[in-house]
């Protein structure tokens, strides 16, 4: 890496962490399902340049977000909604394991469709309900 991209890196880094310690719950979901897919289309990326390494850390980057808003639902106020996002959010991480074993992008493009969809809807959330 050379000292340009470290210092790129490093200036993301720390716009990441201000966006979050400023987010309220809704613009967190926001966040980690976007990081979720930018890992996933890396991932996508890494497969057709055969970078096997960056691949794997980027599919392992996705699996960890997918575990991280998995644990986090409420399932008990959320009902059917928090369930069905358990579920899709299980499945994702499944698909990620097979994806990864197989160099597969259509798995990787099957998870990213879902996430895409997901935040589709989450941004379609009114402002007032948003916390």
């Amino acid at each position: 890496m050379t000292r340009a991209q470290a210092y790129l890196s490093q200036y993301r880094d720390v716009g990441l962490a201000g966006s979050i310690a400023d987010a309220s719950p809704h613009k967190l979901v926001t966040l980690l399902l976007r990081g979720a897919r930018e890992r996933i289309q890396s991932a996508i990326a890494s497969i057709d340049r055969g970078d096997i390494a960056r691949k794997a850390k980027a599919i392992n980057g996705a699996y960890a977000i997918l575990e991280g808003l998995r644990m986090t639902l409420d399932r008990d106020g959320g009902g059917d909604i928090a369930r069905g996002l358990e579920d899709i959010y299980q499945y994702g991480g499944q698909r990620l394991v097979e994806a990864n074993a197989a160099n597969d992008t259509t798995r990787l493009t099957e998870v990213d469709g879902l996430l895409e969809t997901i935040e589709s809807a989450w941004m379609q959330i009114p402002q007032n309900l948003q916390n």
